[in-house]
């Protein structure tokens, strides 16, 4: 009994086996969306859009598009790191650290009021 394939067959397998490792290459190196980033502890949203999608403020950068900021933990308490992103780039109308939003009270001390 011999085991040999046509030469349609092998070619078939060739171009599938290519696909299936450009697919699951491709999906392993995929930029995940802004919010779902590993490593994003700050979620900030801006009054105004930030020109600079890459500042850097309160001693943390962060990744910036339109009015929504994140960035990785940085080594001061949240308010203080709040308080650096208004001072650079204005008015912050929500922040979020580990997943815990900031109070009305507090958002107002970042935000200087």
């Amino acid at each position: 009994m011999t085991l040999s394939l046509t030469r349609s067959s092998r070619l078939s397998i060739f171009v599938l086996a290519l696909a299936y490792t450009g697919l699951t290459f491709g999906t392993a190196i995929a930029p995940a969306p802004a919010a779902a980033q590993s490593g994003a502890y700050y979620t900030a949203e801006l009054a105004q859009p930030v020109d600079d999608n890459r500042p850097v403020a309160g001693g943390v950068a962060w990744a910036c598009k339109d009015t929504k900021c994140i960035a990785n933990k940085g080594s001061s308490r949240p308010l203080r790191i709040c308080r650096g992103l208004a001072r650079e780039f204005g008015e912050i109308t929500s922040f979020t650290a580990k997943g815990e939003e900031m109070t009305g009270e507090k958002l107002a001390k970042c935000n200087g009021n």
